[in-house]
């Protein structure tokens, strides 16, 4: 994890996966955080899957314009569809501004 600026936009999103077509998952995931990492306003990820298939990935964007702009790009949008019929079960999306942010790491 990296320290975010305030102000930062935080897209935070939580899902629970059917087990459907998990290769295609897998690399459909992977191309979108490759495609994310070319948007303008991008400014990295974070994330982490349980065995059970509860999910959290976290987005973070330079502001609400970029946020949305990702939410509009169309490979990104064809992806999310893809999901909605093969992949979720169920998901859920927040959006929050970072006010505060900071690491700890053992030495």
């Amino acid at each position: 994890m990296t320290q975010r600026p305030a102000g930062e936009i935080a897209v935070i999103f939580v899902s629970d996966l059917t087990g459907d077509d998990a290769a295609g998952y897998a690399a459909a995931a992977d191309a979108m955080e490759r495609l994310a990492a070319t948007q303008p306003g991008y400014r990295g990820i974070d994330g982490a899957r349980g065995g059970d298939g509860i999910g959290i990935t976290v987005s973070y964007w330079a502001d609400e314009a970029a946020a949305v702009a990702w939410r509009k790009e169309p490979r990104h949008t064809a992806i999310r569809e893809r999901g909605r019929g093969v992949w979720y079960r169920s998901y859920s999306l927040h959006v929050a501004r970072i006010e505060r942010s900071y690491d700890w790491r053992r030495s």
